[in-house]
């Protein structure tokens, strides 16, 4: 637990670009060059909704330097990406009032299939799938709140209250019946989970859980002249971890502290957008234009 919002670690495999399970590594200094929190509050959004636009399926947040408040970077970070990725119906049971969110109304709505427009109890179709959040317990079980006017009975589970959970509907007259299932099941993207990583990049990138790492840097390789061996790559791996750097110092820079070459650790460093006619890219406009064209190299491959 991690300042009252949980860093998941699970994985998951889900549709994004043919069946991969796609992450993205931001640093914690995300947002230090910015000293109002509705602006922090609003790149943090646009971190999420590109997230959610190309189907991400992990967002790890690491520290990215020695300083003291970095665990408080972290916490905002992860707390509002948490908040945005929890469909509107839920946040008010699982998010307490916070000084991170005050200016949560500035964040971009996702739309995504677990974020369903209002619906009636009496519109709920069976075999449906919903986002909830247990609210008390009954003889029969534990009560639901899927986001409707009537609560659906989840029949011998006795959940701990206020948590999360992932529902299929499995009946809709008289009483409101659901079953919790695995977020694996389902195939249409069902939002981003988030890991913060309390230890260095240089650790995140050694510890062999993704079959390819594609770091980018302005230093990077031109894109165009690893596309081919990227696309090859891409096809045969599972787990893909994409990585960006910090507003004051690029990956290079900061695995460098560690007395690691960021060509050593990772299997591609691509320069993503070669002819940049500003001095610096922010990150999330790196993460844009990064995941756009990855995913138009995914589709064409």
């Amino acid at each position: 637990m991690h300042g009252g919002i949980s860093c998941i670690l699970e994985r998951r495999f889900q549709q994004l670009f043919f069946g991969h399970e796609l992450s993205i590594a931001i640093p914690a200094s995300l947002v230090s060059d910015i000293p109002h929190l509705r602006e922090k509050t609003s790149r943090i959004g646009t971190i999420g909704r590109a997230a959610a636009i190309f189907g991400v399926d992990e967002v790890v947040i690491f520290p990215d330097s020695y300083a003291k408040n970095q665990s408080r970077e972290i916490d905002l970070i992860a707390t509002i990406l948490s908040y945005l990725e929890t469909p509107q119906y839920l946040r008010k049971r699982l998010f307490k009032i916070r000084p991170e969110l005050k200016y949560a109304g500035v964040l971009p709505p996702l739309r995504t299939p677990h974020h369903p427009l209002p619906k009636r109890a009496k519109d709920l179709v069976t075999g449906e799938y919903r986002e909830g959040v247990t609210v008390s317990h009954v003889k029969e079980g534990t009560i639901v709140d899927v986001g409707v006017e009537r609560h659906a009975l989840i029949r011998s589970k006795k959940l701990p209250k206020n948590v999360r959970v992932t529902v299929r509907i499995r009946k809709t007259k008289r009483r409101l019946e659901a079953e919790i299932v695995s977020r694996n099941e389902i195939s249409e993207y069902w939002g981003y989970q988030i890991t913060c990583y309390s230890r260095t990049l240089g650790k995140l990138l050694q510890r062999q859980t993704y079959d390819l790492i594609l770091a980018t840097s302005r230093n990077g390789k031109p894109f165009q002249g690893i596309l081919e061996e990227l696309t090859s790559r891409w096809g045969t791996s599972h787990k893909i971890l994409i990585v960006f750097g910090a507003p004051a110092q690029g990956l290079y820079e900061i695995v460098k502290r560690e007395g690691l070459k960021l060509d050593e650790i990772t299997d591609f460093v691509a320069n993503t957008i070669p002819h940049q006619k500003v001095e610096t890219v922010r990150t999330e406009e790196a993460l844009l234009v990064t995941l756009g064209i990855l995913n138009l190299m995914a589709t064409k491959g």
